[in-house]
This record gives structure tokens, C-alpha cells and sequence, in this order.
């Protein structure tokens, strides 16, 4: 098992490290610069780093992982496919905010009619392979619901790309609340006997691991779109054609905390007039109460780690 988990680990890490290290220049170079919200003031002074980051270490998961496994085993090609179709969705909303000069890429109806289709096309593909089953976290139960996995592998995989993007808002944040949940749900699969599903979690560990290197506050590069998105499409994808798609709240709690809160604020400020937090997602609101974002992003990374090693429980 150890050189199941660290071969992988070790060269995405590695590949990681370089692709990062080459892309800082060239995306400066071109002036990917992000563009920043004003109404966030604490990032005001993040104008023009570096976007599009998550070319870097997605390149190198999926290099790794395509080198390891190959395209034989089909749920693996799958989820790279969608992870690769929700990637170019986030660089082309990427682009679009370059081209525009200001934080706005494609319009809310592109992007989700763009997030739709994949996840119309991974849910058919799931229902047509038999890739139904259901498992229960912490228990050995699992039900085959048919095509019913159409309708929720449609929902997993929008709700999980959209909460990955919104979690995406601190030096590190992202990056390494993905980096475990990538992790444990790596361990999870290869205890499972999803071999080729699980090295391409530890090719995404290995990977985000070399992008925090250069993300962790002050970060250097931005995942941007390019990465938040794919990491949701990839999440989803290794969750839902592997039987784990309601293992998802638990290691990936903290994506879920960042959706939630935002619904939460929309819907009590269309009521009241009132906000329930100081900004949401509620990462924001912690900055507001004076956390810094190291401290936030560690904060998070710990408890997706913990929750994240409960889903082995029952294999200990």
C-alpha cells in the first residue's frame, strides 16, 4: 500500500513543482493577472497576481496519472475527461475576465449551462455502466438505484464544482482543503479496490501539495477558475463512479460549509434587509472577525483532514 500511495504522490509532486515554477513567469508574461473584487478589502493589494494556476498542477496530476494507469480502466478516463471538460470551462471563464479587464468572465447562465452538460454526459455514462451503487459512509450497506444516479450524479456534480469554486477565495484555501480531501479519499478508494480512482487522487494530492508552495499566503499564483473547477469536476467524478458520492459532505465538509453560507446570506438578506455573517462565503466573514488567511486555511485543512480519516473507520 505504501508505494501505491507515495510513487504517486512523490512524481505528481514533483511534476507539479516544475510546471509551477515555469508557468509564474510566462502567466506575468502575458499579464494573467487577477482581477479584484473591491468590495473585499483585505485583497486589494492582490491586484495582478497571477491567475490560471491550476494549469500547472492539473497538467502534472493528470500526466502522472495518465503514465501510472493508463485509459483502460474506464471510470479513470471518465473522470479525467470531465475534470479536463470542467477545466477548460474555468479557463475559458478565465480568459473571458482578461479580455474583459475586470472579474467578470462568462455570464452565470454560460457557465452553468457549460457545468450542465458534463454533468449530463458523466451521469449518463454512469447509469449506462452500471455504476449505480450507492454506499453508506461508515457502514457496509450500498444500494443500486438505477437510473436514479442520473438525476443525483447531475446534482453532486454541480453542487461539488460550485463549492470547490466558492471555497477558492484565500492564499491557500483551496489548495489545501483539496490536497486532503484528495488524500483520504484516495485511501478510502484504494481500501475499496478502486486502484486506478485512487492513484488519480494521490496525483492530485501530490500536485496541489507543489502548488501550495506557491499559493500559501502571500500567494504567488491564483488557482483561478482554471483550478477550482476541474478539482470539483475531479471530486466528483472519482466520488460518484465509485459508489462514495454521499461521502462528499463529510470529507468535503468545508465546500459545503462555503455553498451553504451563501445561500444562507442570500435568502435572509431578500427577507430581512440583514446579513447573517459579516460576508459570505463564511471564510470571509472569519477575515472580517480579524483571522488571518493562513490561519483560516489551516483551520480548514485540519478539519477536512480529520473528517476525512473518520470515512476509514470502518476499515480499521
Amino acid at each position: 500500500m505504501r508505494t501505491e500511495i507515495l510513487f504517486p504522490l512523490f512524481f505528481s509532486f514533483l511534476l507539479s513543482l516544475i510546471f509551477c515554477a515555469a508557468e509564474i513567469p510566462l502567466l506575468k508574461k502575458l499579464r494573467a493577472g487577477q482581477n479584484i473584487l473591491e468590495y473585499v478589502k483585505e485583497h486589494r493589494d492582490k491586484g495582478g497576481t497571477p491567475t490560471m494556476g491550476g494549469l500547472g498542477f492539473l497538467t502534472a496530476a493528470v500526466t502522472v496519472a495518465a503514465i501510472l494507469c493508463g485509459f483502460s480502466d474506464k471510470p479513470f478516463a471518465v473522470s479525467v475527461a470531465v475534470g479536463l471538460g470542467y477545466m477548460l470551462v474555468g479557463l475559458l471563464d478565465d480568459l473571458m475576465k482578461k479580455l474583459r479587464g475586470k472579474n467578470l468572465g462568462l455570464r452565470a447562465y454560460q457557465k452553468i449551462s457549460f457545468q450542465l452538460a458534463v454533468a449530463v454526459i458523466a451521469g449518463v455514462y454512469a447509469c449506462m455502466n452500471g455504476l449505480t451503487v450507492l454506499k453508506i459512509p461508515y457502514t457496509t450497506l450500498a444500494f443500486d438505484i438505477g437510473w436514479w444516479m442520473l438525476p443525483l450524479g447531475i446534482f453532486v456534480f454541480l453542487a461539488t464544482v460550485n463549492s470547490v469554486n466558492l471555497t477558492d477565495g484565500l492564499d491557500g484555501l483551496a489548495g489545501s482543503s483539496s490536497a486532503f480531501f484528495f488524500l483520504f479519499f484516495g485511501i478510502l478508494l484504494l481500501l475499496q479496490r478502486e486502484g486506478d480512482l485512487s492513484a488519480l487522487c494521490f496525483c492530485l494530492t501530490g500536485a496541489l501539495a507543489a502548488y501550495l508552495v506557491f499559493n500559501v499566503s502571500r500567494a504567488s499564483v491564483f488557482m483561478g477558475d482554471t483550478g477550482s473547477l476541474s478539482l470539483g469536476g475531479f471530486a466528483a467524478s472519482v466520488a460518484l463512479f465509485s459508489g462514495n458520492a454521499l461521502a462528499i459532505p463529510i470529507a468535503g465538509f468545508v465546500f459545503v460549509l462555503s455553498s451553504i453560507t451563501v445561500i444562507i446570506q442570500v435568502i435572509h438578506y431578500k427577507r430581512t434587509g440583514r446579513r447573517v455573517f459579516l460576508m459570505a462565503p463564511i471564510h470571509h466573514h472569519f477575515q472580517e472577525k480579524g483571522y488571518s488567511e493562513a490561519k483560516i486555511s489551516y483551520g480548514y485543512a485540519i478539519l477536512t483532514a480529520v473528517l476525512g480519516l473518520t470515512l476509514l473507520f470502518p476499515f480499521a
